[in-house]
């Protein structure tokens, strides 16, 4: 078990037992969240990630579920899945990509928000926050939701791929058309949950990072995903897509 150093307190770091967490998302996510709190994968999980806070780590974010509480899971359009959140103090909000509005862009959000612009025309939003997609249908999740400050990838290996499991699994089990936005090779591990009905777009291409975004086989840059999910949804009667950030 890793020893932490003890760190000042950071406003979005995790203070209440994750099993809490587990309990306070309501709406149509909760039987799902709550088979995989139940289970004794959940279990492990919430003893991992909590036996690491009480430890003094500081573990990201503080709201774990945002991303289930902002999109319904009857209100999904597009998932868009990412890794673990960012792992510097107060940047991560629960939220795949997304830093919190006072926060400078990390590299690869800044990718994101530059194709976006290049693909779709949007002006450029006054911060990093992507809560306005979450609004829009686009249920930005990451593969793991907690992560410690300094180590990305720390909580990749405590179990948070039952729930990641769970939750595509749940959207690509809709009879709605929904598009599967996979970029990189640990969100495309999700690729066959995605196609298994033949009826969602699946979307995939190298990571936002600086260090693929633009490399083959299929770079990022100049995908053109935000507007091929666009077409998409409105063609098959999910209504306009207005990607808007504010």
């Amino acid at each position: 078990m890793r020893r932490a150093v003890p760190l000042a307190p950071a406003s979005n770091a995790l203070r209440t037992p994750l099993r809490a967490q587990f309990d306070s998302v309501s709406g149509d996510w909760a039987p799902l969240v709550q088979a995989v709190a139940n289970s004794p994968a959940g279990q492990a999980l919430c003893a991992a990630v909590d036996a690491r806070v009480s430890e003094g780590a500081r573990v990201y974010p503080d709201q774990v579920f945002r991303a289930l509480v902002a999109t319904p899971r009857a209100q999904v359009r597009v998932l868009l899945l990412g890794q673990d959140p960012y792992h510097g103090p107060g940047q991560a909000e629960g939220l795949a990509f997304s830093v919190a509005p006072d926060q400078r862009w990390p590299p690869s959000l800044r990718n994101i928000l530059q194709e976006w612009h290049r693909d779709l025309g949007q002006p450029w939003p006054e911060s990093g926050s992507l809560a306005a997609w979450a609004e829009q249908g686009v249920l930005l999740l990451n593969s793991s939701l907690t992560v410690e400050d300094g180590q990305p990838g720390a909580h990749a290996k405590l179990g948070w791929q039952v729930l990641t499991d769970a939750v595509v699994s749940a959207v690509a089990e809709s009879p709605l058309a929904t598009v599967f936005m996979l970029w990189g090779a640990q969100a495309q591990a999700w690729a066959g949950l995605a196609q298994a009905s033949g009826r969602h777009l699946v979307l995939s291409c190298n990571h936002p990072s600086p260090l693929s975004a633009r490399r083959g086989p299929v770079p990022f840059v100049g995908s053109g995903h935000f507007g091929q999910a666009s077409r998409f949804l409105a063609s098959n009667g999910r209504g306009v897509m207005p990607w808007k950030l504010t």
